[in-house]
């Protein structure tokens, strides 16, 4: 009688991608707050998200604005074939924005292009900054 003990090499392998699924499951599906990844940008009239979605149809991601937020939806479909090592999951995922201050909802764009996403979120008047007089003691007006 043979004993084959080849499939106790991929113990270790196994325990591992074990505690990356758990780890991944704690979080929320694919990685949980921090995915996608995005970064945040600003000038006097519009703040910029760029999302990273890679290997993702930006026809496949939902953005919806509510007053309070910008949500990200999506999917990435999983690859066929069996795979040796699997870093870049699938699965859906979901981000939400908070937004802290008030946009021209209606003026919002976005457009996507080599697995980054642009949105343009043109800031509200009430936000824009503005220069203010101030009236010396003399009725002089001074600009800051």
């Amino acid at each position: 009688m043979v004993i084959d003990f080849s499939s106790l090499y991929d113990f270790p392998k196994e325990v591992e991608r074990f505690f990356d699924d758990v780890a991944r499951f704690r979080r929320g599906g694919m990685g949980g707050v921090g995915f996608p990844l995005l970064n945040i940008a600003e000038d006097e009239g519009n703040y910029y998200v760029e999302i990273s979605v890679p290997g993702v149809d930006p026809k496949e991601v939902e953005l919806t604005l509510t007053e309070k937020s910008l949500i990200i939806k999506g999917e990435r479909k999983a690859g066929e074939g069996r795979f040796l090592r699997q870093e870049r999951p699938a699965g859906t995922f979901q981000r939400v924005l908070s937004l802290n201050v008030p946009v021209e909802r209606d003026k919002v764009i976005a457009s996507g292009a080599d697995g980054i996403l642009r949105v343009a979120l043109p800031k509200a008047e009430s936000v824009k900054p503005r220069k203010i007089s101030i009236t010396a003691a003399d009725n002089r007006a001074i600009e800051v």
